[in-house]
This record gives C-alpha cells, sequence and structure tokens, in this order.
C-alpha cells in the first residue's frame, strides 16, 4: 500500500468493500463464535508477546529520535506486564453479554401485532487513533463482540506495534472460523489513507471514531463524510467541596492527578471551595508537590499556597497529559460548574464532599459524559465500568456518551411480526 495515489485509493476501496463482506460474517454468527475469536485474539496476543514487544520497542526507539513528549511515548511503550494487560482486557470482553439481537424493549398493539426493538451492529467502523497499541486490540475485540467490521487506522508512531497486535488478531478470528476481513489494519503511514477513510471508502464506512488529540478529532469532524463519534481531549476537572473530607479530599486529588498522567482521565484542574480554601487547599497542594506534580494557580490559590505558579489562561483549557495541575478558587457548586462549563471538554469531572445536596446539585449542573462523587477522575475507563475494555471516552451527545463498549457500539431496528394483518 505505499505505491502510488491511485494504487492506494484502490487499496484502500478494496479494504472498504472487504469489511462490508466481514460485517456481514461477524452479523450472521452466533454468540458462541464471536467469543471464541475474541478468546482465541486473546490467546495469540499472549503466544506472540514476544514478536509484539519487539515490534513496539522498535516504534519507542523511533519516538525517542523524532522526540516524542515522555506524555505520548508512555502511551505508546508496552512492556510485558501492559502487554498481559492488553490480553486480559480482550478476554474479558469475551465474558461481556453479547449484544447483537438482545431484546431492548417488546409489546403489543391493540391490532395483535406484536413489536420489538432489537439490537443490530452498526455494520462498518473505521478507528483512527494515535499512540495507544493497546486500542487495536480493545477495538478489534470489542466490534467482533458487537458484530462489527473494522478498519483501524493508528498513528505513524505505533504503526510495527500495531501491526504485530493485528496479526495476532487476525489469528483468533480466523481460529473461530472468521474471515480475516472483518477486523483490517492500515498498512501505511501515508495519511492520505486518512483521507481515504474519512470521504467514507465509496458509501462502505458506516461510522468514525477518531481518539487521539485535538488536532486529529478536528479534522476528522471538519472532514468526515460519514457519522463521527467524537472522543475529545480529557480536561477533566475535580472540585472540592467546603463539606469535603479533608482525608479523603486529599487522597482522591493526587489519584486524579498522579495515578497516571498520560490517560484522559487524568484530571487537569482542581478547583476549590471558597468557603473552605484556607482549610482544604495547604495540605492538599502538600501532597501534590510531594508527589512532584507542578501546581499552577490563580490570584486567590496563590495568596494562600505562594509556591505556586502563575496560572495563565492557558492552563484552563489545556490537557498536560504531565504531572502539572491548575488550581482556581471558586465560589461553591455553581462557581465549580461555570467554570467547568467555560473551560471543560465535557469529559469527566468529579466533586468531593459529604454534602449530599451539593453532591447532587453538582451532579445537576455540570453537563459531561461521566460525573463522578467521592471517586477519582481516572475511573473514566470502560474496564472499571464493567464493559471489558473501551474504544474510547465519547464527548459528543449522541449516539453514545461516556466509555464506549460492546453495547454501544450498537444501534437497533424494530422487529414486527404479525399474523396477516393489514392497514385499513
Amino acid at each position: 500500500m505505499d505505491g502510488s495515489v491511485q494504487d492506494l485509493k484502490a487499496d484502500m476501496a478494496a479494504m472498504g468493500r472487504a469489511a462490508r463482506e466481514g460485517a456481514k460474517a461477524l452479523r450472521l454468527a452466533t454468540a458462541e463464535q464471536r467469543s471464541a475469536a475474541i478468546l482465541a485474539m486473546a490467546a495469540a496476543i499472549r503466544a506472540d508477546s514476544e514478536a509484539i514487544l519487539a515490534a513496539n520497542a522498535r516504534d519507542v526507539a523511533k519516538a525517542k529520535t523524532a522526540g516524542l513528549t515522555p506524555a505520548l511515548t508512555d502511551r505508546l511503550a508496552l512492556d510485558p506486564e501492559r502487554l498481559e494487560a492488553v490480553a486480559q482486557a480482550v478476554a474479558d470482553i469475551a465474558a461481556i453479554p453479547d449484544p447483537v439481537g438482545a431484546e431492548m424493549a417488546r409489546w403489543t398493539r391493540p391490532n395483535g401485532l406484536d413489536i420489538a426493538r432489537v439490537r443490530t451492529p452498526i455494520g462498518v467502523i473505521a478507528m483512527i487513533y494515535e499512540s495507544r497499541p493497546n486500542v487495536t486490540a480493545d477495538a478489534a475485540a470489542l466490534c467482533v463482540r458487537s458484530g462489527n467490521a473494522v478498519i483501524l487506522r493508528g498513528g505513524s508512531e505505533c504503526l510495527a506495534s500495531n501491526l504485530a497486535l493485528h496479526a495476532a488478531v487476525v489469528k483468533g478470528l480466523k481460529a473461530a472460523g472468521l474471515p480475516a476481513s472483518a477486523v483490517q489494519a492500515v498498512r501505511t503511514a501515508d495519511r492520505a489513507a486518512v483521507g481515504e477513510i474519512l470521504a467514507g471508502l465509496d458509501g462502505q464506512i458506516d461510522l468514525i471514531i477518531p481518539r487521539g488529540g485535538k488536532s486529529l478529532v478536528a479534522r476528522v469532524q471538519a472532514e468526515a463524510r460519514a457519522p463521527v463519534l467524537g472522543h475529545l481531549e480529557g480536561l477533566c476537572h475535580v472540585f472540592v467541596h467546603a463539606g469535603a473530607d479533608l482525608a479523603k479530599a486529599r487522597d482522591i486529588v493526587v489519584n486524579a492527578k498522579m495515578r497516571r498522567v498520560s490517560v484522559c482521565g487524568s484530571a487537569e484542574t482542581l478547583l476549590i471551595d471558597r468557603a473552605a480554601a484556607e482549610r482544604l487547599l495547604p495540605p492538599i497542594a502538600d501532597a501534590l508537590i510531594q508527589a512532584r506534580c507542578e501546581l499552577r494557580g490563580d490570584a486567590a490559590a496563590r495568596a494562600i499556597e505562594p509556591s505556586m505558579a502563575k496560572a495563565t489562561t492557558a492552563d484552563w483549557t489545556t490537557e498536560y497529559l504531565a504531572p502539572i495541575l491548575a488550581v482556581a478558587i471558586v465560589d461553591g457548586v455553581e462557581g465549580a460548574a461555570a467554570h467547568i462549563a467555560a473551560y471543560g471538554s465535557g469529559h469527566t469531572d468529579a466533586i468531593v464532599t459529604e454534602d449530599a445536596a451539593a453532591a447532587e446539585r453538582f451532579v445537576a449542573l455540570v453537563d459531561s459524559a461521566i460525573v463522578l462523587v467521592n471517586a477519582s477522575t481516572q475511573f473514566a475507563d470502560g474496564g472499571e465500568f464493567g464493559f471489558g475494555a473501551e474504544i474510547g471516552i465519547a464527548t459528543d451527545r449522541l449516539h453514545a456518551r461516556g466509555p464506549v463498549g460492546a453495547e454501544q457500539l450498537t444501534t437497533f431496528k424494530y422487529v414486527v411480526r404479525g399474523t396477516g394483518q393489514i392497514r385499513a
């Protein structure tokens, strides 16, 4: 797929046609056959671990030479422990109830018509993503679970890793008697391949899911000729309310920011209730500093903790993916919600409080895909939601929102059964 422009267009068009056939095979396969394929994928990832890790080592070396940021390099890197987690996440997806054909609702009309709303696959999904090779395995398994064919286009920085993982996925499909066309990977780093996907591959693409930085998502949303399920950056907030338990708040804030700074659920802004800022901010700030987190505060925060750097307007809209946290003092739940509405990305936001009324007010006011009460934003993860894994965190309001698992990768149809009824 590295020849002329016409060759690339022809190759991509062929992938689209093959994916449509793969989607048909998956839709007609039994739930047991899809489960067997997913389990075989997990087994193949484990069996091919040496080759996958070697490919990943090449990608990481190239990334460092190219000057990729530490956060993006961390997202890219695999080690035996991380690769085992990838394989286990795939295996966990096999245990998820198969959504295809599940009845969402059923009723009978006075004229005797039996009407059922039934889950059905979307069809052919194109996944465009950056840096994370685990997405290759997660997306493949989730799409097979939900009966969708998928075309995977990972970033050039992790091409070798993605292709090595894809080879294991194909082994799993074949072991279960399913066609390789059900999960295809774009084998070129040529950006023109993305353009072909965005154009829809002659109408073969039913849904495009971008997962990556702001520029990638913006391009997809601007150029796509097929529906897009958006996954925007994680500008996540933790609001510590005046009614918070200090020890609980300290632990949640440190975990939300520092457990793993390169994930989209990492907190990027800490909001402290003005009514208790003098009591709450110093010990929380000390814990963050001890964890080697750089703090950038507004004037009110720096008046309490002068060691903080001065926050600029850009700090409220920056996904650091690094041990840096912006800090602002706000006026209660209303002030926190206003700050989140002004600067957030609609991804994940949390409140820490023992005041049940304040918590419910925050939940009502904050219109994000995930809203947490007294829990770390790092739980913004499909696995933690019991989905086995996720294809991304959707920040749009249609058709799915929050962690996108197998069920969220289905649509529905109505099946109407009659006994000869005709309409007057």
